[in-house]
């Protein structure tokens, strides 16, 4: 007896398997970029880079996943740090980058100060960019 519809078909198109890992959590298509595995006996969730392979009982997120990652009450996330991305600035980095700026601007206003007479160093003699000469303490 032959069946009416025809030959059998595969229930999932062959386009949609992708060699690409997907984002565990439920209705997330996005591409996983980071893998997230417990550790009970610590109390710890560790979310580190990708997973070279897809392993039991580690959750691969997507970028907008990982970085909204929370854990129950009473443990600890550690975030390990993926030494092939870009590290993000921290506050210091940025504060440090606003210091350069300040201080790289302080030379010129010094030697317009310099040039109107007023606030220069009484112990120098001339400036050649960022260098100073001294008048020697003897004198």
């Amino acid at each position: 007896m032959e069946s009416r519809r025809g030959p059998l078909k595969s229930a999932v198109p062959s386009n949609v398997v992708s060699p690409v890992r997907r984002c565990s959590r439920t209705a997330c298509g996005r591409p996983a970029v980071a893998t997230l595995t417990y550790v009970y006996a610590d109390s710890t969730a560790v979310l580190g880079p990708l997973a070279t392979y897809a392993e039991p009982h580690c959750y691969d997120l997507c970028a907008e996943h990982s970085e909204r990652l929370t854990a129950p009450r009473g443990w600890e996330v550690v975030r390990l740090l993926d030494s092939s991305a870009p590290a993000r600035p921290s506050g210091d980095d940025l504060e440090a980058l606003a210091n350069a700026v300040r201080e790289a601007a302080r030379p010129q206003e010094r030697a317009a100060q310099a040039g109107g007479g007023r606030g220069a160093d009484p112990m120098e003699v001339a400036r050649r960019g960022h260098l100073r000469v001294l008048r020697s303490p003897d004198n």
